[in-house]
């Protein structure tokens, strides 16, 4: 591989860590948020189960994610135009809406798996230079 190739590849790199760092942070705070159970309706139970969410460790580390996945993400805009990178942040919805039907026993219905389908030829198309 080349110097310019490789370049290239590096740079693609803070895209791909954009969309993992925001998948890990959404499945981990669903799987936490499942565990902790619905919300409370009134509003002293809200924010305490609020708080309790932000001690746990587990959703600590999805936060830091989001903080890292920002950081990548502004990497990624020094190196492309947005226009060109911001298409392949719907890989994110495509991995979350995959991992959650592995993970969560979510549905994964015919609409959405088309709709997956046309994600991926919208990311090709738009990608193109």
């Amino acid at each position: 591989m080349d110097t310019e190739a490789r370049r290239k590849a590096v740079e693609h790199l803070y895209i791909a860590g954009t969309i993992l760092l925001t998948v890990y942070g959404q499945l981990v705070l669903k799987w936490q948020v499942s565990k902790a159970g619905e919300i409370p309706p009134g509003t002293t139970d809200k924010l305490a189960y609020l708080f309790r969410l932000l001690g746990n460790p587990w959703v600590l580390s999805g936060l830091v994610a989001a903080f890292l996945a920002f950081l990548c993400w502004a990497a990624a805009l020094s190196k492309f135009q947005l226009s060109y990178a911001y298409p392949f942040m719907s890989l994110a919805f495509a991995l979350v809406l995959l991992m959650s039907a592995i993970l969560f026993r979510e549905s994964l219905t015919l609409p959405k798996l088309l709709g997956l389908l046309l994600i991926a030829l919208g990311i090709t198309v738009a990608s193109r230079r």
